[in-house]
């Protein structure tokens, strides 16, 4: 099975999760650059259940658009979980009519520091404060060239995403 097919039927799986619990999602991506939405917005009918994404790859984008203190991110480093909180609630603020929400945040490579290469956090809120995180590691791959190695990245931590959210949903 191809990466993309993999995408498409854990993004259906999601599609089908939002529908039962009939929750709309609103996501703030950083280190997939907006892959969970590109994928989720294939699916004909998503559009009831995405309100929309926010993609806040650089460092001011999450201070000014979803609100997260940049004391946050100086004191525990724009890949932490308490910055994918952040995140996640900040995209809930700024979409009233979300009911959950993803943040995402993560070091894919190459030229992060060491200790961070190839971690990424995610946060799932939602409007009753319910909040769940999760860290995934991933693993370096000698065998793909840097472009290849942050492009599978992205799609493995699309993925975990996506069981993230479909798993707290259900």
């Amino acid at each position: 099975m191809s990466s993309q097919s993999s995408l498409d039927l854990h993004a259906a799986s999601l599609f089908q999760s939002l529908i039962s619990s009939k929750q709309n999602l609103v996501l703030a991506e950083s280190c997939t650059g907006g892959l969970i939405a590109a994928t989720l917005a294939r699916l004909p009918g998503i559009s009831g259940y995405l309100a929309g994404s926010f993609v806040v790859y650089q460092i001011n984008s999450k201070v000014h658009w979803l609100g997260v203190s940049q004391e946050l991110i100086d004191t525990e480093n724009v890949v932490s979980e308490q910055v994918a909180v952040s995140m996640a609630k900040g995209a809930l603020t700024c979409t009233p009519h979300a009911s959950v929400s993803l943040g995402i945040t993560g070091h894919l490579g190459p030229g992060a520091p060491s200790e961070l290469d190839g971690v990424v956090w995610i946060a799932v809120s939602s409007c009753d404060g319910t909040s769940v995180t999760r860290q995934v590691l991933l693993p370096p791959r000698a065998d793909l060239s840097d472009l290849q190695l942050r492009h599978h990245r992205q799609q493995m931590a699309t993925e975990q995403a996506m069981v993230m959210l479909r798993d707290f949903l259900d």
